[in-house]
């Protein structure tokens, strides 16, 4: 087992060495401790909270492998050019290294140099890395799921693997003598109570610690304008943009090709470029560099844009077209303002009906049809596949085999004996679907005339400062009633 007694004033001097702090912002030191504890634990920190040395320091101070789960390469290589740069033993795996990178880090891994590596949930099942993780002599530490979410949002979807991490821990102990632990953590900034059930469930964490931070941001500023056509919201955008005086900023869209589109629309006024998950490694690396440094005011961006990535004096997010969920919504205007000054984040939306301007709703049925297109082949798949199988067979005999699995096993109908292989449960009642979808919860939330921040903050779980914040003043709802108030009381004289 890993050695887990470290003093804390060692974790001090280790904390100011490394990240040149005298110490920790709360919770930053309740999480440290339960990690060199050896507990499983689930973290909610708003973006910017500073999650990832939460889970690095521990990692770094102790002997053995730490495995970070991680949705996106721009998210992991940022992480590690960092620690790198430190001369700090970590690395990641994935597909876009070029072989020679890769045999590289797979030797440090069996030599046991490295103390962080991170790798996607498919690299982490991919042969050549789960067999080495499968050493008995090779000292594991724990495993880390950073942005967390990804597993609510996208695991059902297209990044079926996220639903067989609950079986990882079993199989890795399973492969190591007898009193070992492997210790689970998962930290995100956005889970609301639903979406914390699902990664305790699937995670299977055991007693985990839970530490959270309301999102409530006083220095950002949130708005909603509604518009009655495609034009009316172009025009409100670059109205916007021409009040920004330069500053920095982030438009998000919804699709790669809106991405194109709009950037290419505002080239000839402004220093701007697309971003989406379409473009090579090289260019991605490239834009986000650009926009870091200045060269790029902002970026038209879809939501692969912005999770590890820290800019703090962004003063401003538009969503040129609203996400489709509130977890969304809350990990994109979060880029803004992290360094405390005053920041904005603008959203526009077709007005409530949709008649004038349609696009909201399209867009929103669009991703509904195709989710409820794929739980009906899921659906189908139960009486075509063995009641017990390998997740690798199905996935080459049958189209989205392997996430037509993921679905069943999040409706409560199959279950993961092992990372590789499931066993249907089709005694097992399947889980109801909540009436309230993801996109209707939007919906209410950016035509509610309810202090925006209160609602953020009840459909979060944190119901009690809701009640204490009141109205925020800081929402344009919370302008609005201010100034009919003001109104009212100068008629009445």
């Amino acid at each position: 087992m890993a050695n887990t007694l470290v003093a804390w004033g060692e974790v001090l001097r280790a904390f100011q060495q490394i990240w040149g702090y005298g110490d920790f912002r709360p919770p930053q030191d309740a999480i440290v401790k339960a990690l060199l504890d050896r507990r499983d634990v689930l973290v909610v920190l708003p973006t910017g909270g500073g999650k990832s040395v939460c889970f690095q320091l521990p990692a770094l101070l102790q002997s053995g492998l730490t495995l970070v789960v991680s949705p996106l390469v721009a998210l992991m290589e940022n992480q590690v050019q960092e620690l790198q740069a430190k001369a700090l033993p970590a690395a990641t795996l994935h597909s876009q290294l070029s072989p020679p990178q890769r045999h590289r880090t797979l030797r440090s891994l069996e030599r046991g140099d490295l103390r962080l590596l991170y790798v996607s949930p498919e690299t982490l099942l991919s042969p050549p890395v789960w067999e080495r993780l499968c050493q008995p002599q090779l000292q594991l530490n724990g495993l880390i799921l950073d942005e967390a979410h990804c597993l609510v949002q996208w695991g059902e979807t297209f990044r079926p693997a996220y639903r067989r991490l609950g079986a990882v821990r079993k199989a890795l102990l399973d492969c190591r003598p007898p009193g070992s632990t492997l210790p689970i953590a998962a930290f995100t900034a956005t889970a609301d109570p639903t979406a914390q059930k699902i990664l305790k469930d699937v995670l299977q964490l055991q007693r985990p610690q839970v530490v959270r931070l309301n999102p409530h941001r006083p220095n950002l500023d949130l708005r909603v304008k509604a518009v009655v056509s495609a034009r009316q919201r172009q025009g409100a955008l670059r109205r916007y943009l021409q009040q920004q005086s330069d500053q920095a900023g982030l438009v998000y869209v919804r699709t790669r090709r809106d991405s194109e589109a709009l950037a290419q629309q505002l080239a000839d006024c402004y220093r701007v470029a697309p971003y989406h998950a379409g473009l090579s490694s090289r260019d991605r690396r490239q834009i986000e560099a650009d926009w870091m440094a200045d060269r790029l005011q902002f970026v038209v961006c879809t939501s692969a844009f912005g999770m590890g990535i820290s800019k703090a004096n962004t003063r401003w997010v538009v969503h040129y077209q609203a996400p489709c969920t509130i977890t969304e919504y809350v990990q994109e205007v979060g880029r803004a303002g992290r360094d405390g000054q005053a920041a904005e984040a603008l959203t526009l939306v077709s007005e409530p009906t949709g008649w004038l301007e349609p696009g909201d709703r399209q867009r929103a049925k669009f991703f509904e049809a195709q989710t409820q297109a794929l739980q009906q082949k899921a659906r189908r798949l139960v009486s075509q596949i063995p009641a017990s199988g390998d997740v690798r067979d199905i996935g080459q005999r049958f189209e989205h085999g392997a996430i037509s699995l993921s679905w069943l096993h999040s409706v409560g109908q199959l279950e993961w004996l092992s990372p590789f292989h499931y066993r249907l449960t089709p005694g097992a009642a399947g889980r109801m679907r909540s009436q309230d979808t993801a996109s209707q919860q939007m919906h209410h939330f950016l035509h509610s005339r309810q202090c925006r921040w209160q609602g953020l903050l009840e459909r979060f779980g944190f119901r009690p400062e809701a009640q204490r914040l009141g109205t925020c003043g800081h929402c344009d709802n919370c302008r609005r009633s201010s100034h009919r108030r003001v109104d009212g009381s100068h008629s009445k004289v």
